[in-house]
C-alpha cells in the first residue's frame, strides 16, 4: 500500500513540495536556536555541534519510528554499512560543514543561491549515472530558471570580491555534497530499507559533526525548555523529511525529486515571515517564486514523457 502510494508520480511530487516545506522552518529556528543558545554568528565550532546533535538525534527518532513500525529493530545489513556511512560523509557532514563554514566568509544572499545549484548539479550528475534520467532542453532551460529565481530575490544584496569568492567557492563544496548525497541515494536505496538508510546515515553523519564541533571547542547549553524544543523540531523536522525524501528517491527520477529543493529559499522566507515576522511582501518574492515553479514543471514536463 505504502510503496504504491510512494511510486506514485503525484504523490512524488506532493511528497518533495511536504520536505522543502519542512526544511524551510530550519531557517528561522536555527535562528532562534542560536538565540536560545547564546551562539555567536562567528562561533563556527558551536554551530557544527548543534547541527550535528540535531542530525544524530534525528537518526535515533528514524530508528525508533522502524522499531514501532516493523516492530523489530531496521538495522543496516554488515555490506550496507559502507555506503550508508559514506551517504552519511556525503549528504550530512560535508554538506552542513562546508555550508557553516562558508557562510561565515561569504554572505546570505550568496549562499542562498549557491545552495539552489543543488538542483541543477544534481540534475546534471543525473544525467551521467543514469540512463533513464536524461538530459534535455526543458530540464536546463528549468533549472535556469529556479536559478534565476532564487537570485532574483537576493540580486541587491549579492556580493563578489576575495573574501567571498573563498567563501562561496566553500558554500559550493557543500551544493556538489548535497547534488552527489542525491545520487548515492538513488544508487543505494534500490534494495535497501529507506528508514535504515536514513536512520543511520543522518546519525553518522550527525556524529561526525559533533566531534567536528567539540574538537573546535565548540559548546551548546541547553539551559531553558525553548532551546530543547527547538533542537526537537529541527530534529524531527530532519528525520521525516529525510525519510520521505529517500524512499522518493528509490522509486524516482532525481532529476523529479531534486527539483523541488529550489523551493526550500522560498518556504524558508514564508516561514521567517510567519515565526520572525520579517516582511516577505516583496515583489521580488513572487517573481522567484512564479520562475522557480515554471523550472519545477518544465524539467518534470520532459520527465513525463520518459517516465509513468
Amino acid at each position: 500500500m505504502i510503496n504504491n502510494l510512494l511510486k506514485n508520480k503525484y504523490f512524488a511530487y506532493f511528497g518533495a513540495l511536504i520536505c522543502v516545506a519542512f526544511w524551510g522552518t530550519a531557517f528561522p529556528l536555527i535562528k532562534l536556536g542560536y538565540a536560545k543558545l547564546n551562539i555567536a554568528p562567528a562561533d563556527i565550532a558551536s554551530k557544527l555541534l548543534f547541527a550535528g546533535e540535531r542530525f544524530a538525534l534525528a537518526g535515533i527518532i528514524v530508528f525508533v519510528f522502524g522499531l514501532f513500525y516493523y516492530r523489530k529493530p531496521v538495522l543496516p545489513r554488515k555490506k550496507d554499512l559502507a555506503p550508508v556511512f559514506l551517504l552519511g560523509v556525503v549528504q550530512t557532514f560535508l554538506q552542513y560543514l562546508f555550508a557553516y563554514v562558508g557562510v561565515g566568509f561569504t554572505t546570505a544572499a550568496n549562499t542562498s543561491v549557491i545552495t539552489g545549484t543543488v538542483s541543477i548539479i544534481s540534475v546534471l550528475l543525473a544525467a551521467i549515472f543514469f540512463k533513464n534520467d536524461k538530459l534535455g532542453v526543458l530540464k536546463i532551460i528549468g533549472c535556469l530558471l529556479g536559478l534565476f529565481g532564487i537570485a532574483c530575490v537576493n540580486l541587491a544584496d549579492l556580493s563578489l570580491n576575495s573574501l567571498t569568492f573563498i567563501g562561496d567557492s566553500i558554500v559550493l563544496l557543500s551544493a556538489f555534497s548535497g547534488a552527489f548525497g542525491n545520487i548515492i541515494t538513488k544508487k543505494i536505496s534500490r534494495d535497501k530499507n529507506p528508514t535504515a538508510v536514513t536512520a543511520f546515515q543522518l546519525f553518522f553523519g550527525g556524529v561526525l559533526l559533533i566531534v567536528s564541533g567539540l574538537v573546535f571547542g565548540g559548546q551548546t547549553h541547553f539551559s531553558n525548555i525553548s532551546s530543547v524544543v527547538i533542537l526537537l523540531w529541527l530534529s524531527i523536522v530532519s528525520s521525516v523529511s529525510f525519510l520521505l525524501w529517500t524512499a522518493l528517491l528509490k522509486y524516482h527520477p532525481v532529476s523529479r525529486i531534486s527539483i523541488f529543493t529550489m523551493l526550500v529559499p522560498v518556504f524558508g522566507t514564508v516561514w521567517c515571515f510567519i515565526l520572525l515576522g520579517e516582511n516577505v511582501f516583496r515583489i521580488e518574492n513572487l517573481i522567484s517564486l512564479l520562475l522557480i515553479v515554471a523550472g519545477i514543471v518544465l524539467v518534470n514536463i520532459k520527465v513525463s514523457k520518459n517516465e509513468n
